[in-house]
């Protein structure tokens, strides 16, 4: 009669596995999570560039072209964001345009010239060739690199 005892509790094999559920929960959860981010910061660009670009057209009806990417010198910019940002700036209809644009995308860079960063921080590039037909925006996408061609995002 004495053998046969009450087992309240827990083992070890089924606490093990309650915490690899809750592991495999947490990943997912991860996983998800980041697919949203960047679901998220992809449509935050289109919808600067579409700002922009709708800038640049005021921009152009105003002067009839395209603001110079090659004023970068011309006085103190220092890249082709901040000689954007202040020729779009400069013009009536397309000041009103930039003023929409989200202010985590606007920053100021060391000169104190505010420039158009994408949402992964990194400043835009503003390619325009005369006698093309609209202006190019590019983002260097999530690896922050222009160089590798294959994730920057364009406008076009």
């Amino acid at each position: 009669m004495g053998n046969a005892r009450n087992k309240t509790g827990l083992s070890l094999v089924e606490m093990l596995i309650v915490v690899a559920v809750i592991v495999l929960l947490a990943s997912i959860m991860l996983g998800v999570a980041e697919l949203m981010d960047s679901r998220s910061k992809h449509r935050a660009l289109r919808s600067t560039f579409v700002l922009l670009d709708s800038a640049l057209e005021q921009y152009y009806d105003y002067w009839d072209r395209f603001p110079d990417p090659n004023k970068v010198n011309v006085p103190p910019f220092p890249s082709p964001s901040a000689a954007l940002y202040s020729q779009l700036d400069s013009t009536p209809g397309s000041r009103e345009v930039i003023e929409r644009l989200s202010k985590t995308v606007i920053r100021n860079n060391p000169d104190n010239l505010p420039e158009v960063t994408d949402p992964w921080g990194t400043v835009l590039a503003y390619l325009y060739v005369p006698g093309d037909t609209f202006p190019e925006l590019i983002s260097a996408g999530p690896d922050k690199d222009l160089t590798t061609v294959g994730d920057n995002i364009s406008n076009r």
